[in-house]
C-alpha cells in the first residue's frame, strides 16, 4: 500500500489517480501520520463498497465499545442492572 501526502493530493492529482489505478488504495498522511484511505471504485460496484466500509467501521465501533465495557468491569451487569441503570437515565433526561 502506498502512501501519499497531503501536499502530494493537492500538487499531484492526476499522477495520484493514475496511481491509485494501479495499487487499488492510497493512504493520504499530513505530518507523517495517516488521515484517509483512498480506495478505487467503479460505478457497479460503489454501493457494495460502501456497504462494506460502513460495515466494517460498525463492527469496529462496537469490538471498541465492548472491549471498554469489559475493561470497566461491566459485562457483569444483570439484566435487572441494566434495566435500572435505563430507567435511571431516563428519569435524569426528563426531570432536566
Amino acid at each position: 500500500m502506498k502512501f501519499v501526502t497531503v501536499r502530494d493530493l493537492r500538487g499531484k492529482t492526476s499522477e495520484l489517480w493514475k496511481e491509485l489505478e494501479r495499487e487499488r488504495e492510497l493512504v493520504v498522511t499530513s505530518n507523517g501520520k495517516p488521515i484517509a484511505i483512498l480506495s478505487a471504485t467503479d460505478e457497479d460496484s460503489f454501493e457494495s463498497c460502501l456497504w462494506t466500509l460502513r460495515r466494517s467501521r460498525a463492527s469496529d465501533a462496537l469490538a471498541n465499545l465492548q472491549r471498554d465495557a469489559a475493561g470497566r468491569g461491566f459485562e457483569k451487569l444483570t439484566h435487572k442492572d441494566i434495566e435500572a441503570e435505563i430507567k435511571a437515565s431516563r428519569r435524569e433526561r426528563n426531570a432536566g
